[in-house]
């Protein structure tokens, strides 16, 4: 069974920065892509951010230029270093691998 364990969502002031870790576990991590979806209040759940098991990667044009999705393989573990936070990047942000859901992490930007 895959299960999904995302942290590191925080308050953080506009510009600043978060990096969000998704722990995967289950005999999976290597051999799929996954991807970070968000989802503000009142709004439909988007993908943020996708990355295949080869390292390829590929952002919503929103985030380009300011986040950064990466993966240790060896520690079942995807990331996403987050920059110049904004307002509007305020939402619960998730982690998905063969369509398993994590909890979700709140990130809420606001001076």
């Amino acid at each position: 069974q895959v299960r999904l364990v995302e942290s590191g969502g925080d308050l953080v002031q506009p510009g600043g920065s978060l990096r969000l870790s998704c722990a995967v576990s289950g005999n999976i991590f290597s051999y799929a892509g996954m991807a970070w979806y968000r989802q503000a209040p009142g709004k439909q759940r988007e993908l943020v951010a996708q990355i295949t098991r080869t390292g390829s990667t590929t952002y919503a044009d929103s985030v380009k230029g300011r986040f950064t999705i990466s993966r240790d393989n060896a520690k079942n573990t995807a990331y996403l270093q987050m920059n110049n936070l904004k307002p509007d990047d305020t939402a619960t942000y998730y982690c998905n691998i063969v369509n398993t859901w994590g909890q979700g992490t709140q990130v809420t930007v606001s001076s």
